[in-house]
């Protein structure tokens, strides 16, 4: 071992791959881990073997979308930030229905600056144990 402290893992999933895989780009030269998905049922194949300890999510995915993907990821593994991200009307709509019952999320909207993505994604990040937005 080095000594050198492991790299925060990054999951981030859009169903548009040139979405994902520059924002991947993105968080890599700022020194994070990353792995992308194209669909909530790739991200969730994804976490299941490598744990991130974020994840950013599309809302507006094909089959599942990016709140109930998010809901998913809070119950099956807590210790997983959450941040979404969308350009679409309907996220208000998907954002109350959750919140009654009882899911809160943060949601930036698109197009989101890169610089804005690290900063949310930083103070995620190192929130205590408790995530600001579970």
């Amino acid at each position: 071992m080095t000594g050198r402290k492991s790299r925060r893992r990054i999951l981030i999933v859009d169903d548009e791959a040139s979405i994902a895989d520059t924002l991947a780009l993105i968080f890599q030269l700022q020194h994070y881990e990353t792995r992308v998905a194209y669909s909530a049922e790739q991200a969730i194949e994804v976490i299941a073997e490598w744990r991130p300890d974020l994840a950013i999510l599309d809302v507006m995915l094909p089959e599942m979308n990016g709140i109930d993907l998010a809901i998913v990821i809070k119950a099956n593994y807590p210790g997983c930030h959450v941040l979404l991200f969308s350009g679409h009307v309907n996220t208000a709509l998907l954002l109350e229905e959750a919140g009654r019952k009882g899911h809160h999320f943060e949601v930036l909207a698109k197009p989101v600056h890169p610089s804005l993505m690290l900063e949310r994604a930083s103070l995620l990040l190192t929130a205590p144990d408790e995530p600001v937005y579970d």
